[in-house]
């Protein structure tokens, strides 16, 4: 399973709110949904926020092998 915990972090640290993200930088709120959920997004939008943020993959999303997906 992806997770994007590290991405709830990484903007904490760098001062970019959800809010931020949907009025200057144009993200959507289903996009930020789906991240909230652990959900799917595109790597378009893993490329976006990794630019947004100045940061690595690492600094967004981890993977977790142990844990089962849910259909």
């Amino acid at each position: 399973m992806i997770s994007f915990e590290p991405l709830w972090k990484t903007m904490k640290k760098k001062g970019i709110s959800q809010y931020k993200l949907i009025k200057e930088y144009k993200i959507s709120t289903g996009q930020l949904d789906r991240l909230r959920k652990n959900g799917n997004v595109s790597t378009y939008t893993l490329d976006q926020l990794c630019r947004i943020l100045d940061c690595g993959l690492e600094d967004v999303a981890t993977y977790h092998p142990d844990t089962e997906v849910k259909p």
